[in-house]
């Protein structure tokens, strides 16, 4: 635990308050996430310059956000698939479930808190999108895009498939590392909390794209 939060940029756990518990329904999960791919749609809209200039120096663009949540989706995507391949059908109606103690810490130091990201951390550098700035066209800027939606409906259809699904049995490891293990519904709402919190950085650097053009 205390090695994930140095990782992170944390130098103590004392911010770590004794939190409600936190239940998870793939009917929220979905909604959230709905929310975030019309806002990513939205910015389509934008031209390529918007797209790929770095506002203020040592941050990313929007581009280079969306690509670091594809890469950070990738460790997800066949451990999702393979543990829904191996869940059995569930007769019963699935009830929200209760995030463990320490999946629940992990999940709201991605969540933002309205429209600001609650603890600044930094990025593992394997999750680090490592674009050339200097040949960003309008080309790799839709290639980034399209992998992006196709990342995220596959989010969209693992949630979906879950919810016949006996979820108690299997576990999946996050991307940090076999440190922290998730059931789906805990590692859906780390993911969609993670996707939520970039959203708000792109908002942070369309506002510094104001500022500079006024």
């Amino acid at each position: 635990m205390l090695d994930y939060l140095k990782i992170c940029g944390f130098k103590s756990t004392t911010i770590f308050k004794r939190m409600a518990k936190l239940f998870l329904t793939p009917e929220n999960q979905i909604q959230r996430l709905n929310i975030v791919l019309n806002n990513v749609v939205s910015l389509q809209e934008l031209d390529t310059d918007m797209l790929t200039n770095v506002s203020v120096p040592d941050t990313w663009s929007i581009i280079e956000v969306l690509a670091h949540l594809n890469i950070a989706y990738g460790p997800y995507r066949n451990q999702l698939d393979e543990a829904i391949s191996k869940m059995t059908d569930s007769n019963e109606e699935q009830k929200p479930f209760r995030a463990r103690p320490w999946q629940k810490m992990i999940i709201e130091m991605q969540r933002p808190k309205g429209t600001r990201r609650k603890w600044k951390m930094k990025t593992i550098k394997r999750f680090e999108p490592l674009l050339d700035r200097k040949n960003m066209g309008k080309e790799k800027v839709e290639e980034i895009f399209r992998e992006f939606f196709e990342l995220h409906d596959h989010l969209k259809d693992s949630i979906l498939k879950s919810r016949n699904k006996d979820i108690s049995k299997i576990k999946i490891t996050s991307g940090i590392g076999p440190i922290v293990k998730f059931y789906l519904p805990e590692s859906f709402e780390f993911l969609l909390c993670h996707l939520e919190r970039h959203m708000v950085q792109i908002d942070e650097i369309l506002n510094q794209q104001k500022v500079l053009t006024q």
